[in-house]
């Protein structure tokens, strides 16, 4: 069994992370980190220290009515992306121990499609 980097538990969530396959499991915030633990699979989990933790970046779709995944992009590890049941809830749970500046909104379809198109008409 994996132990916890948590003494004080925050929030616990069914979550799926979208690492490579989709993983379905737990979410837990607490006072050290965010982690995230398999149903299935006792070796597969995700601890990150919020010391860690770079930046939160949510997808946000009809004007914050529906949020459909996170991600959570850290210093040296990459970013890892995760989806819940009540995304909003996991997002305040984060911002306690996140600075507020250090969530942001993902780019939209159109926004991307915008970045690609005048990329290609400056070479």
């Amino acid at each position: 069994m994996v132990q916890s980097i948590n003494s004080k538990v925050d929030l616990v969530m069914n979550a799926t992370s979208h690492m490579g396959l989709t993983d379905y499991g737990k979410i837990m915030i607490g006072d050290k980190g965010f982690e995230f633990f398999n149903d299935r699979d006792a070796h597969k989990f995700i601890q990150i220290p919020w010391e860690e933790v770079d930046q939160v970046i949510a997808s946000v779709i009809f004007k914050g009515k529906w949020i459909p995944r996170y991600a959570i992009r850290t210093k040296k590890n990459g970013t890892f992306t995760f989806s819940s049941k009540e995304p909003k809830k996991v997002l305040r749970a984060i911002r306690e121990y996140v600075d507020p500046n250090n969530m942001v909104q993902s780019l939209s379809f159109l926004d991307v499609v915008k970045r690609g198109i005048k990329s290609t008409f400056k070479r």
